[in-house]
């Protein structure tokens, strides 16, 4: 099904039966009884299963020199230590910045080295510390600060924009800014570890992994074995969290894979939490220069957005101001991103990458220049509302914007009047007390997405897709649309998802994966639709309701349309140029109160509050949990996430959940959120866009901005931790 036009008034999902509603997850009692199967608890699948322990890399750069394995073979219960030198010929997946397995050459910390295979973990995990590595060791590269002045312009994307005479219109300005802050790197911390269960069954590969695009990782999978996509078997039904860092295979399911092969057996690995942060990927660390300029009426002429991230060699940039491309108005605009080589592990995608971070630095400009202008910054960020593409001018409008209704009503929601805007004027006790708030924002992206839909002779509704479910709700939805499209209750639809055996959908990443797997069923479900109508022997006007089938006087059920044997179709919604035509994105606003300990420095987030605009909701008590948890993840970066490398060894110093600090219950507050209404006929054809990443954007610039009213000080360094506050209250 091809969506190249806007979806029509004439939609089946426009009837919101179910669709819309707040149903429960239909997976949640699996999950909360511990019956669900995540990755490493699929013994089932594979009885027999062997033990590995992945042995890594213990220098940032260099060379391996020589491998002594002997000790560790000798020890009991070992059956194989796989190395570079006996893993036979592998490749490097496109997709990887770093190869999945060392040797000779060593690309950063932790970075795989060794898997010993044993009949116990036990056995695996203790024999891992008899393997000897000799390594030249060369000189690491860890301080972003410092490699900043070599960074380059990369040569893929648009790391550059510019329109109009920036440098011109910057200097003539009323009211300027020019700021630079930095954001730390960041680790997904996810729940559940990288984990996998691999077994050969001769030449086919069968992984029970965690994994949140099913088909990159057989594709990835592919080319680093070296053998067909096709012989390869991804099942991932449940996912225990993943945010960006479970998009691409990582080493515990190639060195599972190679294990398997070499002892001719199933081999289970799972990273153990202090591996995860060095050995897989994360978030990088940024510094961003903004500079604003307006007129004394607060309207921007001139903006700029500078960042330099880091990477491994043939990384990518952290993409920082792309935020800043669409967000406000300003005839002269100028963006760039600059990219640093580093050797910590691979940089790349954790939730909403580019805006999370971009956010946390453009929403506190914005706070300082409606200070300096004397004017309430969410009326600083109304007047500068633009229902274009600024950059495209208007020949690119926006599918649909309610930036402004979002702020007004979130200010109403939270109580924004009664704001003293003079830092440092409202106590409860010890506690100096402030708020802030700042813009939402993340671009709408589409991904194809096909789903296989079929009706038994029972009736029962069955949905096969290769989509995932990472905690988002992704079963619940898209049972919520097979049973609207169906007219069918909620409990008569079966849905399966997670296996490369399935037709490819969107995946879960980059906010697609909601919106354009539902209108992958969507697409399959009409497909359906038509096939059971002319079965019945009914024109295309058939209305499905009640598990039925009408049309006229004429009326059966979808069993008896489905016939004994069933009717099964499969399709894919296909997404033409709209996205190029309208530029889509959601919106929202964040509003927080926070408390500032006048005698220590502690800093408590109160309450936080919020409006957002994302197309229809597809659940909204699901979309809630999104929203509700990406605020969590932004207190996390405004206060506390901040993985410190240690530039000396090229590694992160605090990998593990001890130090490495995540918001934990007692650091969240009372959360009020609120979904403005809101179709998009220009997004899909469910009129939705994606919800799961719009909460963190903006989340911690609105703390910081609390911070600052709070007490005074404006912490441009993330994340405000007490050791900033005490030296700026000083």
């Amino acid at each position: 099904m091809k969506f190249d036009t806007p979806a029509t008034a004439r939609n089946p999902i426009d009837q919101q039966k179910v669709i819309g509603r707040p149903h429960d997850r239909i997976d949640g009692p699996a999950k909360v009884t511990g019956t669900a199967p995540y990755a490493y608890e699929r013994n089932a699948m594979a009885p027999d299963a062997a033990y590995g322990w992945i042995v890594g890399s213990a220098i940032a750069s260099g060379r391996i020199t020589a491998i002594d394995s002997r000790d560790a073979l000798a020890a009991p219960g070992v059956l194989k230590v796989v190395t570079y030198e006996n893993a036979g010929r592998i490749g490097k997946a496109k997709a990887h910045t770093a190869a999945m397995l060392a040797g000779p050459k060593v690309e950063h910390y932790d970075q795989a080295v060794a898997l010993v295979v044993a009949e116990t973990f036990e056995q695996a995990r203790d024999a891992a510390k008899l393997v000897r590595v000799h390594y030249a060791q060369d000189k690491p590269s860890a301080d972003l600060a410092g490699a900043r002045g070599s960074a380059v312009k990369p040569k893929s994307g648009t790391p550059d924009t510019a329109v109009g005479d920036f440098a011109g219109a910057f200097a003539k300005a009323a009211v300027t800014i020019d700021q630079t802050y930095t954001t730390p790197d960041h680790s997904h911390a996810m729940m559940e570890p990288h984990a996998t269960i691999a077994a050969w069954d001769g030449d086919r590969l069968t992984l029970w992994t965690s994994n949140q695009m099913i088909d990159w990782a057989t594709r990835d999978m592919a080319e680093t074995l070296l053998i067909p996509k096709d012989k390869i078997r991804v099942d991932s039904p449940f996912i225990g969290g993943g945010f960006g860092g479970k998009l691409w295979v990582r080493a515990d399911a190639v060195m599972a894979a190679l294990g398997a092969r070499a002892i001719g057996r199933p081999v289970k690995v799972a990273l153990a939490r202090p591996q995860i942060m060095n050995m897989t990927t994360h978030r990088p660390a940024t510094i961003q220069r903004i500079r604003l300029g307006a007129g004394k009426d607060g309207r921007i002429d001139a903006i700029a957005h500078e960042v330099w991230s880091g990477d491994l060699p043939g990384g990518g940039v952290e993409t920082a101001a792309n935020a800043t491309r669409l967000l406000y108005r300003g005839d002269h605009r100028l963006t760039s991103h600059r990219l640093a080589t580093l050797t910590l592990g691979e940089g790349n995608a954790m939730r909403a990458p580019g805006e999370a971070v971009g956010l946390l630095a453009l929403e506190v400009a914005m706070d300082e220049l409606a200070e300096t202008l004397n004017m309430d910054p969410v009326q600083l960020r109304i007047v500068n509302d633009i229902q274009h593409d600024p950059e495209a001018g208007p020949t690119r409008p926006f599918s649909s914007r309610k930036l402004v209704e979002c702020l007004t009503i979130g200010a109403d929601r939270f109580g924004w009047s009664k704001r003293n805007p003079k830092p440092g004027q409202v106590r409860d006790g010890r506690w100096l007390i402030g708020m802030g708030m700042a813009s939402a924002f993340r671009d709408n992206i589409t991904m194809d997405s096909a789903a296989r839909v079929g009706v038994d002779a029972r009736g029962i509704v069955t949905v096969e897709t290769d989509m995932t479910d990472i905690g988002t709700g992704t079963y619940t939805i898209l049972a919520q649309t097979a049973a609207e499209m169906l007219g069918v209750p909620l409990d008569r639809v079966t849905v399966k998802l997670g296996d490369s055996r399935f037709p490819v959908s969107a995946g879960s990443g980059g906010q697609w994966g909601a919106n354009s797997s539902t209108a992958g069923v969507y697409a399959a479900c009409m497909t359906l639709r038509a096939r059971l109508a002319q079965q019945a022997g009914f024109n295309a006007d058939a209305s499905f309701a009640d598990g039925r089938i009408t049309a006229g006087n004429r009326s059966v059920t979808l069993a008896e349309a489905a016939g004994p044997s069933g009717t099964v179709v499969t399709d894919k919604i296909e997404f033409g140029d709209l996205g190029k035509k309208y530029a889509q994105a959601t919106f929202g606003s964040h509003f927080a109160e926070v408390g500032v300990d006048a005698a220590t420095g502690e800093i408590r987030v109160r309450r936080m509050g919020g409006a957002f605009a994302a197309g229809r909701i597809l659940n909204p008590k699901s979309a809630r949990s999104q929203v509700i948890g990406a605020m969590a993840m932004g207190i996390g970066a405004a206060l506390m996430e901040d993985a410190v490398p240690d530039h000396r060894f090229g590694y992160f110093v605090n990998h593990d959940m001890a130090e490495y600090h995540v918001p934990v219950h007692a650091d969240i507050p009372q959360q009020d959120v609120f979904f403005v209404e809101e179709l998009d006929e220009k997004s899909s054809p469910m009129k939705a866009k994606g919800v799961g990443e719009l909460g963190i954007c903006g989340a911690g610039a609105a703390i910081a901005n609390a911070v600052y009213n709070a007490c005074g000080l404006r912490i441009r360094d993330y994340p405000l931790t007490l050791d900033k506050v005490i030296a700026g209250m000083a």
